[in-house]
């Protein structure tokens, strides 16, 4: 139990230890916390303001104030504070990801299908990024408008290309793991291309007393580089595992009976698997880097 006054400044769990950061990042992406009303997520933020002045509530919870803490850092922008859209914070990529990852291992046969479905998801990657980008760094409307279409033709190409070459010389079941490599194809352009203002003008480095030091191209190359690998590997599972999965019953006479149920079952089975994966991808590197200032130094960056 916690007693006392909390440093909202302090994390909750320390976020050197990938455990920790795992809890932490669970707890921020529940997706239960894409239905709570604008109004309880600014009242949220409206108590938080008040606790940090000392002026809140006569009998003011500490759990009242960790749900307050819970809902603003889900919803509201790290550097801005303001509200983020619904589809673009992460406690919606769950429900969000399971819809687009169930159809793209489901409908990968019609071409038709495939075009529409790695469109809505590149649209909705697009979103995501654009909505956590880091607000220090301004990107212009034609930057996006270069990614979104970068990306979206980058997995299309892909998917389509891909698709058509193996349609006569591989397994149906090979064949399923076409929309993982487009997805990750996209990915590999999309993030940079989104947040290319930080590697052209690079991000800012501080120091132990939260001091600025330096702007450095080499800590956003590093930072994009694990977003990146992490995005991809919160889908790797539901990508490649499922699609092994479902071939085989689709084998079974359960399954031969009753078609209709395949793409709502592909669907629940990538939302379960990314229900542990989102967490588990937010956790394996840490958001602050104690290392970038020591290697800068080493490189002579700045």
């Amino acid at each position: 139990m916690e007693s006392g006054r909390i440093n909202l400044d302090r994390p909750r769990w320390n976020q050197g230890t990938f455990y920790g950061r795992l809890k932490y990042f669970a707890w921020i992406t529940d997706p239960r916390l894409t239905i709570t009303p604008t109004s309880e997520l600014m009242n949220a933020k409206i108590l938080l303001q008040k606790y940090r002045n000392q002026q809140e509530p006569a009998g003011t919870t500490i759990n009242q104030i960790r749900r307050a803490q819970q809902l603003y850092l889900s919803a509201f922008h790290p550097d801005s504070g303001d509200l983020q859209n619904v589809i673009g914070r992460m406690s919606f990529f769950v429900p969000g990801g399971m819809i687009l990852v169930g159809a793209m291992i489901s409908f990968y046969k019609s071409t038709a299908a495939v075009i529409f479905w790695q469109w809505a998801n590149q649209s909705f990657n697009a979103l995501v990024n654009y909505t956590n980008r880091n607000a220090a760094s301004e990107i212009t409307t034609k930057q996006m408008a270069a990614a979104y279409v970068s990306a979206t033709s980058s997995a299309l190409v892909t998917a389509i290309g891909l698709k058509q070459l193996l349609a006569q010389r591989a397994s149906p079941l090979v064949q399923r793991f076409v929309p993982f490599t487009a997805v990750a194809a996209a990915n590999i352009i999309n993030i940079p291309l989104m947040r290319q203002s930080e590697l052209i003008d690079g991000i800012t480095v501080y120091d132990e007393n939260n001091n600025k030091i330096t702007q450095s191209r080499y800590a956003a190359i590093k930072g994009i580089s694990q977003v990146v690998l992490s995005r991809i590997i919160i889908v790797v599972p539901s990508m490649t595992v499922l699609p092994i999965l479902i071939e085989r019953l689709e084998k079974t006479n359960w399954m031969k009976r009753y078609p209709v149920v395949n793409a709502p079952l592909q669907i629940a089975l990538a939302g379960l698997t990314m229900l542990f994966m989102v967490p588990i991808g937010c956790a394996l590197f840490p958001q602050t880097c104690s290392s970038v200032l020591e290697e800068l130094q080493e490189q002579q960056n700045f």
